[in-house]
């Protein structure tokens, strides 16, 4: 991202810029002061046991219920390792390494991509109201997908939907950016005003999709963009996972620049950021992240706006903490939020994109107060 002379600057001014974030925001209001190292590796940890209980109890879960010795016993032993109690329940064993095992995996690949985009948009954007929906990521997943599904696309077999949902994702993505570029640069302005108008048009195919399509289609067209990990198999699992880890690993690279541009553009040019190439890398690692969790779990609204807002009120403003942590807090509530879905009803499985918009709508528009309040109006 920066030269070796850029580079220096940037570590030299490090711990004078974080001493600062607390006064300097885009809007010129006060934030959180940055987490203490102790604290931060406090939460971390507690995330990352909050991922392995909730994916243990979860996994035990359903109409074949097993105690966590049960499952832990299970998972040990692929490991070569005796440890728990060994299930009694017939073919417990091929419920969890076939059925729940590679949906929880899922639930939480796509949990950790969803939320480091939207903490990564809102860096870019320098707005805590800002996610991946922003960009068109989601809309044109959604249009390429239910257009395969109305035009019965099945040029590579089961996987044909989910090529379509990615490469929709990633070029509405590329479409979006470069109808808002001009003389070289990005204005966040123009790239938020482009997304909307784009975000309406792939709205608008969707409609069309649905109007074209026979009742079956439609009807899969529906379940699909409500969100769904029903029917994921470990071959889902294989191709989101390379994708996801890069992304996370990638934006988890780009912190220290995103604490810069906290300070706004002008100041992170004159600290040696390339602010247009930051927001290019960002915006590529958005659409990669996103369009590999919708490909395969359809649109999951609304946890890459509350993960990281959550996060970012709890340890601060510092985006080397808030990336990692905002990757666990989103397997956690994806997971938490599939095993909702699988259980709040008997013998029916929930969207679980309609779950999280439950609980996303309300909070959205608390933040918008919030807001509103904190900046003393939107004038």
């Amino acid at each position: 991202m920066t030269s070796s002379t850029q580079r220096a600057p940037i570590e030299a001014t490090s711990g004078a810029i974080e001493a600062r974030l607390p006064e300097v925001t885009a809007a010129g209001t006060a934030v959180l002061p940055p987490s203490r190292p102790a604290r931060a590796v406090t939460a971390i940890v507690a995330l990352a046991v909050a991922v392995v209980a909730v994916a243990v109890v979860s996994a035990g879960t359903g109409q074949m219920h097993l105690s966590p010795a049960e499952v832990i016993h299970v998972f040990a032993a692929k490991l070569g390792w005796n440890i728990g109690t060994a299930p009694t329940a017939p073919n417990a064993e091929a419920v969890l390494m076939s059925i729940r095992l590679p949906r929880l995996a899922l639930a939480a690949l796509a949990g950790a991509a969803l939320a480091t985009a939207g903490a990564l948009m809102q860096g870019v954007f320098r707005n805590p109201l800002a996610e991946p929906g922003v960009i068109g990521v989601s809309s044109g997943a959604a249009a390429a997908a239910c257009g395969g599904i109305t035009l019965g696309a099945a040029a590579l077999g089961p996987w044909t939907i989910a090529a379509l949902a990615f490469a929709g994702g990633v070029g509405t993505t590329f479409l979006v950016y470069g109808l808002s570029r001009a003389g070289g640069r990005t204005e966040v302005v123009t790239l938020v005003l482009t997304g909307v108008a784009v975000n309406a048009v792939a709205g608008a195919a969707i409609a069309l999709f649905v109007f074209m399509a026979d009742s079956s289609a439609r009807e899969e067209i529906i379940f699909w963009q409500l969100g769904s990990l029903n029917g994921t198999r470990w071959p889902y699992v294989a191709v989101a996972a390379p994708i996801v880890l890069v992304g996370v690993g990638g934006a988890m690279a780009l912190g220290r620049q995103l604490d810069l541009l906290t300070l706004g553009e002008r100041s992170a040019r004159h600290l040696g950021v390339d602010v247009e190439r930051l927001r290019i890398v960002a915006i590529v690692l958005v659409a990669l992240l996103t369009a590999a969790a919708v490909a395969f779990c359809g649109i999951i609204a609304f946890v890459g706006l509350v993960v990281p807002h959550l996060i970012r009120m709890v340890l601060g403003p510092g985006h080397r903490v808030l990336l990692p942590a905002s990757a666990l807090g989103g397997a956690v509530l994806l997971m938490a939020a599939d095993l909702a879905a699988r259980t709040a009803v008997a013998y029916a499985d929930l969207p679980i994109g309609m779950l999280t918009s439950l609980v996303g709508g309300p909070f959205f528009f608390y933040l918008l107060r919030r807001t509103r309040r904190q900046s003393g109006g939107w004038g």
